[in-house]
C-alpha cells in the first residue's frame, strides 16, 4: 500500500523558499500597527460616518454622541495611519477617508465576521 503526498509535508528547500517570500519585519510591523488601530470599536465608527460623506468634528461628535476632544484624539490616530485625510474649510477641518482601501478594508472585515 502506497501513502499519498500530503500537501502539509514540505519538501527539501520549501521551509528556505517559503522563508524568503515572508515580508521583511519592518512592513509587517507597519501592517500590524494599521490592524491595531482597526481594533477600536470608536474609530471603526469614526471610518463608518466617514462613508458617504465629509464631516467636520463637530458633526461627527454630535453623530455619535462624544464630545469633540474625544473625537479629534481618535481622528489623530486615524489620520496618523493614513485612514482619514483633512482639509481646511475657513476655521474648520473637514474629513474625509483617506481612500478606498478603507472602505475595502472595513467591507472585507465585516464579510468575514458575519461567515
Amino acid at each position: 500500500m502506497e501513502l499519498e503526498k500530503n500537501n502539509y509535508i514540505t519538501e527539501p528547500g520549501d521551509i528556505e523558499k517559503l522563508k524568503q517570500d515572508l515580508p521583511e519585519d519592518e512592513i509587517l510591523y507597519d501592517l500590524s500597527e494599521l490592524f491595531r488601530v482597526f481594533g477600536d470599536t470608536t474609530r471603526i465608527k469614526i471610518l463608518y460616518t466617514l462613508f458617504e460623506s465629509e464631516l467636520c468634528v463637530n458633526d461627527i461628535a454630535q453623530l455619535l454622541g462624544m464630545t469633540q476632544s474625544s473625537v479629534s484624539h481618535q481622528l489623530r490616530i486615524l489620520k496618523t495611519a493614513k485612514l482619514v485625510k483633512f482639509k481646511r474649510d475657513g476655521k474648520q477641518m473637514i474629513y474625509s477617508l483617506d481612500d478606498d482601501h478603507v472602505r475595502s478594508i472595513i467591507a472585507l472585515g465585516l464579510e468575514h465576521t458575519e461567515e
